[in-house]
């Protein structure tokens, strides 16, 4: 027994020295916090508000409306709102039949964007662009370019009559010609504007569809500065149409060199193709922002809706519970952590004071947790929630508890309290393990299975876990380590816990 001692007593790690990475941890990453703009806390849609919309679905000349096709539209809106980070967002299709509307709550002042994006139909398309001017001009296609080919068989359809007059109808400075949507028939020349306004285009009809892409993710443009892009990648069908689209147009007359990359009718970037592109991938620039590119990589991630959709009246939404309700969850989570805190001192003695401290950290660092993961990936925090860190409460108590039992029992035993620090821990890391991973399980299960509230419950019960893992391993054991080191607990004084009273030995020995 005496050898296996030395060994656990010789393993053991400097606690000062963790102790204080862990406290310059804190602070920096409280400094990175304030600097970064991460001050706040976000809060749900049942505590601040935020934005709903109704939306109609209609059909296309892709698909009628049907009650599949509007569960495969919620899937698909359900799915890009989670994209967008853990915000209680809620989705859902109010009616019946083929008369129900989908009705997308989002909290925050952020509500509009989000409303806007998820409703996209994600229409893409790939077209060769036959004719392009300034976005308020008034002249004609013929006026602004001449469009020339290798060979007649190769031309795509191109500008009639009927297209040069509308080219030059056409004001892009106008918001509701920007509109986009239902006017992208697949199979038809299409007189559009780029998304900004700034030009109109003639385009041919589409040759590279978006079903036909694969994959798409957001990732800095390397060669076109410190910008972001769309990285595409086309499946096997989608390789080869782009793939002859881009050879056949290789070397032709500005502007019909030109892909114009279209979303919903309206066309996103029109690179110059210079040579064949048959290797399956493209990038879709237009010196977009981080947000605006994981954005549109996230609608074409999640595919194209089946539906058209009329959006209805975007209101402001007060919170559903209130500002009562959230003051009656911080007391009830404030009563609970102070029942805790009372138990470990009157109960625990001196040894109370690792409770205090390891729950402080905790806090600390779930709050820490919850303002950087607002800031990053739109965490909000609402009722549910809340419930998850006061639930966390009693999990970090069962932590240190089990132990000081543990730690108790072998002073009791005889041993001294610096070996009992060690062989106790040895004894109560793994029951701790196994009770934490056992919530980080079912955390991981109710947020993966779930909708809505529960999932806000399942995501801070599944941080505030792991947060007491971090602690427990990285603050209660070396502080123990510590307090173990003074007289006021190595002697077992009689209010440090570990005095022969608080550890009920009747015999009147004291601690050695």
């Amino acid at each position: 027994m005496s050898a296996n001692i030395s060994k656990a007593t010789q393993k053991q790690s400097r606690p000062a020295r963790t102790i204080a990475i862990l406290a310059l941890a804190l602070i920096g990453f409280s400094i990175f916090a304030g600097l970064a703009g991460a001050t706040k806390i976000k809060l749900g849609l049942d505590l601040r508000g935020g934005t709903s919309v109704t939306l109609t679905p209609r059909g296309t000349a892709g698909g009628q409306v049907t009650s599949a096709a509007i569960d495969q539209a919620v899937s698909i809106i359900r799915q890009r709102v989670n994209s967008l980070g853990v915000a209680e967002s809620e989705v859902s299709a109010q009616g019946s039949g083929t008369n129900r509307q989908i009705v997308i709550s989002v909290p925050g002042d952020t509500g509009d964007r989000i409303v806007s994006l998820v409703g996209q139909t994600a229409e893409l398309r790939f077209r060769q662009a036959l004719a392009s001017g300034a976005g308020n001009a008034k002249t004609t296609a013929t006026s602004t370019t001449t469009v020339k080919s290798k060979t007649a068989a190769t031309y795509p359809a191109g500008v009639t009559a009927a297209l040069d007059s509308k080219f030059a109808a056409l004001d892009c400075t106008d918001p509701k010609n920007r509109q986009g949507g239902s006017v992208d028939a697949p199979g038809d020349a299409l007189v559009t504007c780029s998304r900004d306004g700034t030009t109109k285009y003639v385009l041919a009809p589409a040759e590279v569809l978006g079903n036909q892409v694969s994959k798409a993710a957001a990732v800095l443009d390397q060669q076109g500065g410190a910008g972001w892009m769309v990285s595409l990648t086309f499946n096997g069908s989608g390789t080869k149409a782009f793939g002859a689209m881009t050879t056949r147009i290789t070397g032709l007359t500005a502007p019909a060199n030109q892909a114009a990359i279209v979303l919903d009718g309206l066309v996103v970037s029109s690179p110059r193709i210079v040579e064949a592109i048959n290797s399956g991938s493209a990038q879709i620039t237009g010196n977009f922002t981080q947000t605006d590119a994981t954005d549109l990589s996230n609608v074409l991630k999640y595919g194209a809706l089946p539906l058209a959709f009329d959006r209805g009246e975007v209101q402001q939404i007060s919170p559903t519970l209130g500002s009562d309700q959230l003051r009656a969850g911080l007391l009830a989570g404030g009563i609970g952590l102070g029942l805790v805190l009372l138990y470990s001192l009157l109960y625990y003695r001196g040894l109370g004071v690792v409770s205090v401290g390891s729950l402080a950290v905790a806090g600390a660092i779930t709050y820490l947790a919850f303002l950087l993961l607002g800031k990053y990936i739109g965490f909000t925090l609402t009722l549910a929630g809340i419930a998850g860190a006061i639930v966390s409460i009693g999990i970090t108590a069962d932590s240190f508890i089990v132990y000081f039992e543990r730690l108790r029992d072998e002073v009791r035993e005889g041993r001294s309290l610096k070996t009992a620090v060690e062989t106790g821990w040895q004894r109560a890391r793994h029951t701790v393990l196994v009770a934490d991973f056992v919530s980080l399980i079912a955390s991981v299960l109710l947020y993966f299975f779930a909708v809505g509230g529960v999932r806000g419950f399942a995501f801070t019960l599944g941080l505030t876990t792991f947060v007491d893992l971090f602690v427990v391993f990285f603050f209660t054991k070396p502080l123990v380590t510590l307090l173990a080191r003074l007289p006021f607990y190595s002697h077992g004084g009689p209010l440090s816990g570990f005095s022969a009273k608080s550890l009920g030995v009747v015999t009147g020995k004291e601690v050695a």
